[in-house]
């Protein structure tokens, strides 16, 4: 404790998304903290997103998740993907900014409290090698172990592969994403046995469609896993 007051004196703790001082490590700043916005309330079983009303305790669903056959169980996000929110999970994908993955962890654990169980298994959504080696780090990876960590889980951070290349999800529109993800994603041969009877849990950055998320659900249901659910640290909402 000494040694951390006294580089706190040295180097005072800084708000994770500006300059400012802060009392605690990896914290934000009052404006900063009003400007992300942390996803609560009543929200859609299936992927997270903020619905109107009352939480009464009932699975709920939003508009989207009534009409798109979902391959997974429960999904939950953290923040929605604006503002604030938005500036730290593009800090994170592709400014370096790897020393936001713990303090993310925390939020994702807040949010996935209804889905998180002793014998799950924690794995993120894979990088193609081509645009691993390009970027150095794959952020899902990132968020994934780290909330294993905190949350004591089990975790494989190469369950999944990706087949091919994907081109970018930007600008399409949802047959379209889903599309470009068909046949993508594939259990890693030599952690297919880890899937079995096993209850999944993947992380992903942010979930636009869901055509992503859905293309490894498919491969971790038809590997035999007995449930899958999805947790993802932004949420692309319609009135973001």
């Amino acid at each position: 404790m000494g040694m951390q007051a006294a580089l706190h004196l040295i180097y005072p703790p800084q708000c994770l998304s500006c300059d400012a001082l802060v009392t605690t490590d990896f914290g934000l700043c009052g404006p900063c903290w009003r400007e992300t916005p942390f996803i609560t309330g009543l929200v859609c079983d299936q992927c997270g997103t903020p619905l109107p009303g009352q939480d009464t305790g009932q699975p709920e669903h939003c508009d989207d998740c009534l009409t798109i056959a979902r391959p997974w169980s429960q999904g939950r996000a953290a923040l929605l993907y604006k503002d604030n929110a938005r500036h730290m999970v593009l800090a994170l994908k592709h400014g370096d900014r790897l020393d936001l993955a713990r303090p993310a962890a925390g939020w994702l654990m807040r949010a996935a409290q209804p889905l998180l169980q002793p014998d799950i298994l924690v794995a993120p959504i894979p990088l193609h090698w081509l645009r691993l080696l390009k970027r150095r780090y794959n952020q899902s990876a990132l968020l994934s172990s780290a909330l294993s960590s905190l949350a004591r889980l089990d975790h494989c951070p190469d369950l999944l592969i990706r087949r091919r290349s994907t081109p970018s999800q930007e600008g399409r529109d949802r047959d379209g994403r889903f599309a470009n993800l068909l046949d993508a994603l594939s259990l890693h041969p030599r952690r297919a046995a880890r899937v079995e009877g096993r209850h999944i849990l993947l992380v992903d950055d942010v979930m636009t469609s869901g055509a992503t998320l859905a293309a490894a659900a498919e491969a971790c249901v038809a590997g035999g896993a007995k449930r899958v659910s999805v947790l993802v640290l932004a949420r692309v909402a319609k009135d973001a």
